[in-house]
């Protein structure tokens, strides 16, 4: 701190002492006082002055050199707050406290920064471990299709296609959850509201699955007469998650259902399937990160991010969703749409 700088800074104070001492002068010199006397006192003024201005100034330039050693030795300068030296100044406190404040606010910003970049790294090693099953399996029917033997009629090519394509289908799943789980912290970015068509919706997240369902002999009805407003495309999503659920839980003859019930506040979309259901003591859990339960532990390729990312999702959307099941018996999943009388106008 220059000495030039801390003056300029007392110059209001200053200022105050020279009207001050004018003021005293005149006073002083409209009651009798000498010249001599006067003169003085002003002295005397200037001197105390002086000294104090002095001091002050040797106080703040010895505070200020010691936070700035501080500082340039801390390798994490954010934790300057809490190694600050002490004051007794009202001033310094209160700085202090804000700065320890402000530092404690950046510190948990950081760990939450470090848990989503730790979470990420460790769900992209997880999928690839994922993907290496069905691109390995692409590549073994690839194999055998180029024996001659193995493709000899076309039913056998058909039957070799189908698999192909029921394996290419599982890598667009993939790739699926871990671009949306990529953009889920920008939903804004990307999400249009609009009025959509559920039946449509559920119809296309269906016809996107066929190969599976009728792999796995599903039977499946939709009846959602009732429109919202929200991005059919996210939405698409999240019913594709919940399909695959539905299936790869499933029972011996399964059965998915979509239906939508209307009420003055909100429009609720229902899936339910017939399948091994959610035992109670965990169903409070299905939407946690990682968490697969007994049935994922049944099923090595769970990952237990699938609804995890829908309820991100869903919440980036402002659609509420909740789970209700049964074990041994199914489970429903429901999405709950606000509906907006401002928007239901238009």
């Amino acid at each position: 701190m220059k000495l030039w700088d801390f003056l300029k800074d007392k110059c209001l104070l200053l200022l105050c002492h020279a009207v001050c001492g004018t003021a005293l002068a005149v006073f002083l010199t409209l009651t009798g006082y000498g010249r001599a006397n006067i003169c003085l006192i002003l002295i005397f003024w200037l001197l105390i002055l002086t000294i104090w201005l002095a001091t002050n100034f040797y106080w703040r330039q010895a505070y200020f050199k010691e936070t700035k050693r501080i500082l340039d030795n801390l390798d994490q300068r954010y934790l300057l707050g809490e190694l600050l030296p002490r004051s007794f100044r009202l001033e310094d406190r209160l700085y202090r406290e804000m700065i320890l404040r402000s530092n404690k606010s950046v510190i948990e910003r950081l760990r939450e920064m470090e848990d989503a970049q730790k979470d990420y790294k460790e769900y992209i090693e997880s999928w690839v471990h994922e993907i290496k099953a069905p691109i390995t399996s692409v590549s073994l029917l690839c194999e055998n299709g180029r024996k001659k033997d193995a493709l000899a009629d076309l039913a056998a090519a058909r039957e070799q296609l189908r698999r192909v394509d029921m394996e290419n289908q599982k890598i667009e799943n993939h790739v699926d959850l871990a671009l949306y789980y990529a953009r889920s912290e920008n939903v804004h970015k990307d999400f249009f509201i609009q009025k959509t068509n559920l039946q449509d919706i559920c119809q296309q997240a269906l016809g996107k699955n066929k190969l599976l369902l009728i792999e796995n002999q599903a039977r499946a009805e939709v009846s959602c007469p009732d429109p919202v407003y929200t991005d059919g495309k996210w939405i698409e999503f999240i019913l594709n998650q919940m399909i695959l659920n539905s299936v790869k839980y499933r029972s011996d003859s399964p059965v998915l259902s979509f239906s939508t019930t209307k009420g003055e506040k909100s429009v609720i979309l229902t899936l339910e399937d017939n399948g091994t259901g959610i035992r109670a003591e965990e169903l409070s859990r299905i939407f946690e990160k990682g968490f697969t339960g007994s049935n994922g532990r049944n099923h090595q390729r769970a990952t237990g991010m699938g609804l995890y990312l829908c309820q991100k999702l869903c919440g980036k959307l402002g659609i509420g969703l909740t789970a209700e099941s049964e074990f041994g018996k199914g489970t429903k999943m429901l999405l709950e749409f606000p509906v907006s009388n401002y928007i239901s106008r238009q």
